[in-house]
């Protein structure tokens, strides 16, 4: 075996997992820059829940654009100088949402901050795929998703906080220093996730094959799908299972966002564990295993025969059952990435896949508001169910297109 096809040593891959987990938690944060600070922003500002919730469409329909075409810049520039763009949009997002002064400026922080969002992705597995052994990739994108689920945990811990102690103002400064502090720590440990790979080689191979040839790919359209699909049915749970679980189950505003809770916990421990059941390669499988049962459950869960007591659990074992399945999906999407366009394409290829990731956040409202108007609590439960047993197809066609 030669140097080059040596594993990177174990330090050296927990050094990039930790760098790149921390950045990624650190865009999951300002996913959640706007939200918790809506009471007094809408008290300061005179708006609407309907003008305030456009902020963030604004944001996620900037990242998804962004995150298609963050994927060239990636393949083009490198990882880490597209990491420093992307952290020093939400440096700008929170100094500007600090001095706002009315509701254009605001759209400008969603604007920025969907802007920043929209590099981690491409950026985030390109570096992993590069710089990381192949026996730990698994571990490696367990860790990175968990730390988005811990971005998202603190964010709104963080900006309530300081909000209700000194305004704010001073909690949107609070979250551009969190940003400062990334950006830091990414200039510092530059070298740890720089490229090593052979640069000439890569672009010699790459010329041969179009920029634009992965669209072509049945498998990188599938994929696009599966993102599409199982983020809608997030969204869904994420936007509308607390006021769901008090009309099924007659339950109180606070046990209610708690079972979401349990949910969100769920998949963080989920994803832990889908990290070494990863390693055994049978990804669609897996996906399609773990989702199944999601889908049951959300099932169960829309009947309404539950006892109270059991719709903690039950959210906790949807949530989890989800989580199984992240470490395996980002697998099968470098595995669709790598098939027909080699290392060189994995910018573009993660950057237009998980752009469906965003349309599927965006959309979700938009799918099943009508029902939730209509007080149709159960058939969103069954329509999440729906896209679950969708995104399982769409997985196992993946593993068989590739």
């Amino acid at each position: 075996m030669t140097t080059a096809t040596l594993p990177a040593p174990e330090r050296s891959d927990i050094e990039v997992i930790s760098l790149i987990g921390f950045v990624h938690g650190v865009s999951h944060f300002f996913h959640l820059l706007l939200p918790p600070l809506f009471p007094w922003l809408m008290h300061d500002f005179g708006l609407s829940f309907t003008g305030i919730g456009v902020t963030m469409t604004v944001f996620f329909i900037v990242s998804g654009i962004g995150q298609a075409m963050a994927g060239f810049l990636v393949d083009r520039f490198g990882a880490v100088r597209v990491l420093g763009g992307g952290i020093t949009c939400f440096v700008l997002a929170g100094v500007v949402l600090y001095f706002a002064t009315g509701y254009p400026m605001l759209i400008v922080v969603a604007a920025l901050g969907g802007l920043g969002n929209s590099v981690f992705h491409p950026a985030d597995f390109t570096v992993l795929n590069h710089r990381v052994s192949a026996q730990r990739l698994g571990h490696a994108f367990s860790v990175h998703g968990l730390s988005g689920n811990l971005g998202w945990a603190a964010a709104p811990v963080f900006l309530t906080g300081i909000a209700t102690a000194s305004g704010w103002r001073n909690a949107a400064l609070a979250a551009s220093l969190v940003a400062v502090a990334a950006l830091a720590m990414l200039f510092w440990r530059r070298h740890a996730i720089a490229e090593v790979i052979d640069h000439h080689a890569d672009k010699a191979a790459e010329d041969k094959v179009p920029t634009f040839a992965f669209l072509n790919s049945r498998a990188v359209w599938l994929c696009f799908l599966f993102f599409l699909l199982i983020t809608a049915a997030f969204g869904a749970i994420q936007n509308f299972a607390t006021p769901i679980l008090q009309a099924l189950y007659g339950l109180s505003v606070t046990t209610a966002a708690l079972a979401l809770s349990t949910y969100l916990v769920g998949g963080a421990v989920g994803i832990i564990l889908g990290g070494f059941l990863a390693q055994k390669n049978a990804h669609d499988y897996l996906i399609a295993g773990a989702l199944g049962v999601a889908a049951l459950l959300a099932v169960l869960l829309a009947s309404g025969v539950l006892p109270a007591w059991a719709i903690l659990p039950l959210m906790g074992g949807i949530g989890f059952c989800t989580g199984i399945a992240g470490p395996s999906r980002d697998l099968l999407v470098r595995k669709a990435a790598t098939a027909r366009f080699g290392k060189s394409a994995y910018g573009r290829v993660y950057g237009f896949v998980y752009s469906g990731l965003d349309l599927g956040l965006a959309t979700a409202p938009v799918i099943f508001g009508g029902l939730m108007d209509h007080r149709q609590f159960g058939e969103v439960l069954i329509g999440i169910a729906i896209l679950q047993t969708l995104a399982i197809f769409s997985a196992l066609r993946v593993g068989k297109a590739v």
